[in-house]
């Protein structure tokens, strides 16, 4: 599969920051889809994971939550180059994971209510972005099972929805091995399944480096699992310092604590202008 050029990933990032979103059609590997699915239905077994009952989460909709915690499949995720270069040129660099987990929107669910992801920061809008989150379409997304509802340029506006009304929205219609990316503040929401079918994807959000994580990842995944990771989804999972001086222990790397040796921290009282 070929790779987004530089003038691709370019336009991706204009039109998330002009439209609030963009599709990245068929960027994922056959494969890695299968690959995915195959761990997907593991897990969901395994930890015998069944729906919630309240308006957001859904009554039909499956949700596994903290996948890193759960297998080497769910790293290759969050370091995926094409999808990454498309969020670090809305987030910039030093971005962190957020959370990553799955959603499987069963036959029958409704509507999600429409919200945006950063609506429980209290900051003025429109603001520069903070969040920016993927959906990877692990089966078809079509208008009738589910496909994400979008407001476009709704990340543009001075105030959040109000999740008890409804929006004429548009869906984000995509074949399996494709990616939406939105900003976090654009309005949108789960949409209803109208099929016999489960509309399956994974939820991959990213937030800025200064900004605090969805999902706690120093906590929730175990440190011997870290230690595995690769040295960037090391970074993206909190070990890394953000513009010099978020996230230091002691004016030292966090990622210290996951080896013996030193890891240089590069921090802002030692004219360091990058982070780790």
């Amino acid at each position: 599969m070929a790779k987004l050029t530089d003038s691709q990933v370019k336009e991706y990032i204009r039109l998330v920051s002009d439209e609030g979103w963009a599709v990245i059609p068929d960027v994922i590997e056959d494969e890695l889809i299968a690959e995915i699915e195959n761990s997907l239905a593991d897990l969901v077994e395994r930890l015998n994971i069944k729906p919630s009952d309240n308006l957001f989460e859904g009554a039909k909709t499956t949700r596994a939550y903290n996948l890193l915690a759960y297998g080497k499949t769910f790293e290759k995720i969050p370091i995926q180059d094409d999808i990454l270069k498309v969020v670090e040129g809305v987030l910039g660099n030093g971005l962190l994971v957020s959370s990553l987990s799955s959603i499987a929107i069963g036959p029958g669910e409704k509507a999600q209510p429409i919200h945006s992801d950063d609506q429980l920061i209290p900051i003025p809008k429109p603001h520069p972005p903070i969040i920016c989150n993927t959906m990877w379409a692990i089966s078809d997304f079509t208008e009738e099972n589910g496909a994400t509802r979008l407001i476009p340029k709704t990340h543009l506006e001075d105030h959040s929805p109000d999740p008890f009304k409804s929006y004429e929205t548009i869906p984000a219609v995509m074949d399996r091995g494709s990616v939406l990316v939105w900003v976090g503040s654009l309005w949108h929401g789960g949409g209803a399944n109208q099929t016999n079918e489960t509309r399956t994807g994974i939820a991959m959000n990213y937030c800025a480096g200064y900004i605090r994580q969805q999902e706690n990842q120093q906590l929730g995944i175990p440190l011997e699992t870290i230690k595995g990771f690769p040295k960037k989804l090391q970074q993206l999972v909190g070990f890394s310092i953000y513009n010099g001086l978020v996230g230091h222990i002691e004016k030292k790397n966090p990622a210290k604590f996951l080896f013996s040796e030193d890891v240089e921290a590069n921090l802002i009282w030692d004219y360091g202008s990058s982070a780790n």
